[in-house]
C-alpha cells in the first residue's frame, strides 16, 4: 500500500481534512443552538446531550437534494412510452368499476378484488417513492392521490356481497406497500437517538395499528417485518453507538474541562435515548423494551455513568430524568413491594446513594445536614415511584425518616 495510506485504504491527508471539517461543522451547529437558546432564555435549563440532532451539515443537504431531484426526474419517464389509460390510477380504477357495475358476475369469477391489489402496487409505490415520515413536512398518506381515488372503490349503493374482496383493497395496499416502505425506513434511514424522528416514526405506526386492525397485527408477516427492522436498528444502535467514557473522579473535578463535558454529553445523550425507546410502549411488547431499555441501556451504560457522578444533588436530577422515561402502566398493576426484577440493581444505586450522602453530612453544619435529609427524602420518592417499596422502608428504616406514608403516597 501507498505510504500515505491509512489502513482502511482512505488517503491520510484528505481523511483528516473531512475529519476536520465534519467537527467544524458540527461545533458551528453547537454554537448556533447555543446562541439561540441564550436568545430565548433556555440556557440554563439545557442539558448538553438532549439537544437537536436533526440538523444536516450544508453539504450533506444539497448532496441529498440534488440525488432526490435526480430520481425524481428518471421516476418521470418510468410511464413516458405508455398509455395514460394503463398508468394512470382514476382511468384503470374506472375500467374495473364498470365491468363490476355491469357484470359483477363474471367480475368476482375472475378474482379481480384479489388481483387489484397486485395491479395498483407498481403506481402507488411510484407516488410514495420520496415519501418518508420521518421528515416534518411529509404528507399523509391518507391525504395522496391513490388513497383518495381508491377509497370508496366497490362501494357502491347496491348491498355488499358477503365476502367481497374490494372492501378490504385499501388495508390490502397498506399491507404490501406502505409496510414494506417503512420496513426500509426503519432499517436505513430512522436514528433513533433522534426524538423528532422516533416521535414521528411511532405517530405513523400507531396510526396503522388503529386504522388498519385487520393487517397490521402481530400475526401478519409485514407487521411481523416492520417490528422486526425496528427491533434491529434499535439494537444496532446499542452496540455501535452508545458509549460512555469512563474517567477517574478526579478528572471530572474541573466542570469546565473537556472530560466533564464529554461526559455529561454521552450521560444525557443516553437517557435520551431511553426516552426515545420506550416512545414504543403499546407498540412493542413489554418484555422487548424492558430488555432494550433496562437491560440494554439503564443497566449496561447509564448506571455506569451514575457510579462516576457526584454523590448528591446532581446525581437526584439524573435519576428523576431517567425514571421519568418509564411508562407509568409499569407500576400500576404491581403486586407486593417490589418493582420490575430489571431495575433491581438501578434501586441498588439509589439506596447507595442515600447512604453516601448520610455519610458526607457527617460532621457538616446543620444546614447542609438538612440538606442531605431532603435528599434522602427525595430518593424514598424516587423509589417509591417505581413501586421499589422495600427499598424505600430500608432508606426510611436506615436515616429515621418519620414521614414515609407522605412521602410514598405523594409520589
Amino acid at each position: 500500500m501507498a505510504p500515505n495510506l491509512e489502513s482502511f485504504g482512505r488517503d491520510r491527508v484528505i481523511y483528516q481534512e473531512q475529519v476536520k471539517r465534519r467537527t467544524a461543522e458540527r461545533e458551528a451547529r453547537r454554537a448556533r443552538r447555543r446562541q439561540a437558546r441564550e436568545q430565548t432564555g433556555k440556557m440554563a435549563d439545557h442539558l448538553e446531550g438532549l439537544s437537536s440532532d436533526d440538523e444536516e451539515t450544508s453539504t450533506d443537504i444539497t448532496n441529498f437534494n440534488m440525488e432526490r431531484d435526480r430520481i425524481l426526474k428518471e421516476s418521470s419517464k418510468v410511464f413516458e412510452d405508455v398509455l395514460e389509460s394503463f398508468y394512470s390510477i382514476d382511468c384503470i380504477k374506472s375500467q374495473f368499476e364498470a365491468w363490476r357495475s355491469k357484470y359483477f358476475a363474471s367480475y368476482k369469477d375472475a378474482y379481480i378484488g384479489l388481483c387489484l391489489p397486485k395491479l395498483f402496487n407498481p403506481l402507488i409505490r411510484l407516488q410514495l417513492l420520496i415519501w418518508t415520515p420521518l421528515e416534518g413536512k411529509c404528507r399523509d398518506f391518507e391525504t395522496m392521490l391513490w388513497f383518495e381515488s381508491l377509497l370508496f372503490y366497490g362501494c357502491e349503493e347496491q348491498e355488499q356481497v358477503k365476502d367481497d374482496a374490494d372492501i378490504s383493497l385499501l388495508p390490502t395496499i397498506v399491507e404490501r406497500v406502505v409496510l414494506p416502505k417503512l420496513t426500509v425506513i426503519s432499517e436505513n434511514i430512522w436514528d433513533p437517538f433522534s426524538t423528532t424522528q422516533t416521535s414521528r416514526m411511532v405517530a405513523i405506526v400507531q396510526k396503522l395499528v388503529d386504522g388498519y386492525p385487520s393487517v397490521v397485527n402481530a400475526e401478519n408477516k409485514n407487521t411481523q417485518m416492520l417490528l422486526k427492522a425496528l427491533l434491529l436498528r434499535m439494537r444496532r444502535t446499542l452496540d455501535d453507538d452508545v458509549f460512555m467514557p469512563l474517567y477517574p473522579k478526579n478528572i471530572l473535578e474541573n466542570k469546565n474541562s473537556g472530560p466533564y463535558l464529554f461526559f455529561q454529553r454521552q450521560f444525557w445523550s443516553s437517557v435520551k435515548l431511553l426516552g426515545n425507546f420506550l416512545q414504543w410502549y403499546g407498540i412493542l411488547s413489554n418484555k422487548t423494551l424492558q430488555e432494550l431499555s433496562i437491560d440494554g441501556l439503564l443497566n449496561r451504560y447509564i448506571l455506569m455513568a451514575f457510579q462516576n457522578s457526584e454523590y448528591g444533588e446532581d446525581s437526584i436530577k439524573k435519576a428523576q430524568s431517567v425514571i421519568a422515561c418509564f411508562p407509568k402502566q409499569w407500576f400500576t398493576n404491581l403486586k407486593g413491594d417490589k418493582t420490575i426484577s430489571q431495575l433491581e440493581n438501578f434501586c441498588r444505586y439509589l439506596v447507595h446513594l442515600a447512604d453516601t450522602i448520610y455519610r458526607n453530612s457527617i460532621g457538616c453544619s446543620d444546614v447542609e445536614k438538612r440538606n442531605a435529609r431532603e435528599h434522602i427524602k427525595q430518593i424514598i420518592k424516587l423509589l417509591a415511584s417505581i413501586r421499589a417499596l422495600d427499598h424505600a422502608v430500608t432508606v426510611a428504616n436506615d436515616h429515621n425518616i418519620k414521614e414515609l406514608k407522605i412521602l410514598i403516597e405523594g409520589k
